[in-house]
């Protein structure tokens, strides 16, 4: 009896192994910095084995591990999106670790330092759907193995993105959920350009063109072959039941 049941765990430890965790992982508060210093923010990179997270929430560290565009996607208490409470994340793997993996120890990481407990509930949140416009993308294939970006309002350069991040940037510069629907799954370097007001479908085409450029939603179509669909439907939401304020040490 007590034999089969030891050749039971066994084989279920076996055929169920371990997530895979990484080689070496620092979960840390970030330093304070003096009122009206700027804070340099790293929402999230992970390539060559390496994930990097600097000065960033514990609801942005969820929302790049699990490949959430918007504060909107993850509920929980305030204190997740407090300023004040800042991470720095430095975690390293074998350099060959697919990045998909990577952000699975990454949730793996978050869940063992902060005791995360968390349920999903859909919630019907107004968000914009990135597509590909009537005549087609306009988007020249990534031609550099690095990131390079420049980010300002009103402005995207980014080399070597895929779709995912552009609409995760897209996200912060209206300030509401954007989910990449285009289908596209390769890397491409994108420069996109628009008057820095216009964030919002401008009331008549009279008030686009007295601005100092096209909006948002007509260069999306004339300079990528892209386009955003307001939608309403309702959205998976992560909800945090349960997390520590402080991570557990290193």
């Amino acid at each position: 009896m007590y034999l089969r049941l030891a050749l039971l765990i066994v084989l279920t430890f076996v055929a169920y192994p371990q997530s895979p965790t990484f080689d070496v992982a620092s979960v840390k508060p970030s330093p304070s910095v003096p009122l009206g210093q700027n804070i340099d923010i790293n929402l999230g990179m992970a390539r060559r084995g390496e994930v990097v997270l600097a000065n960033t929430t514990l609801s942005e560290c969820i929302r790049f591990a699990y490949g959430l565009v918007s504060q909107d996607q993850v509920a929980g208490p305030d204190w997740i999106n407090d300023r004040e409470t800042r991470f720095d994340i430095l975690a390293k793997a074998a350099d060959d670790t697919p990045h998909d993996q990577l952000l699975l120890m990454l949730r793996s990481l978050l869940d063992e330092r902060f005791k995360l407990q968390f349920h999903h509930e859909p919630r019907r949140i107004p968000h914009y759907t990135l597509v590909i416009a009537k005549n087609g993308p306009k988007l020249n294939p990534a031609t550099l193995d690095a990131a390079r970006q420049s980010y300002a309002k009103g402005r995207i350069y980014h080399s070597n993105t895929g779709m995912p991040t552009l609409a995760m940037l897209l996200s912060r510069q209206l300030r509401q959920t954007v989910l990449d629907m285009t289908g596209l799954t390769g890397t491409y370097d994108v420069q996109l350009e628009w008057a820095p007001d216009l964030t919002q479908p401008p009331e008549t085409k009279e008030a686009e063109e007295r601005a100092a450029g096209p909006s948002i939603f007509t260069a999306l179509p004339e300079q990528l072959g892209l386009k955003l669909e307001a939608r309403k439907d309702p959205l998976d939401v992560l909800v945090i039941d349960r997390a520590e304020r402080a991570p557990l040490p290193n």
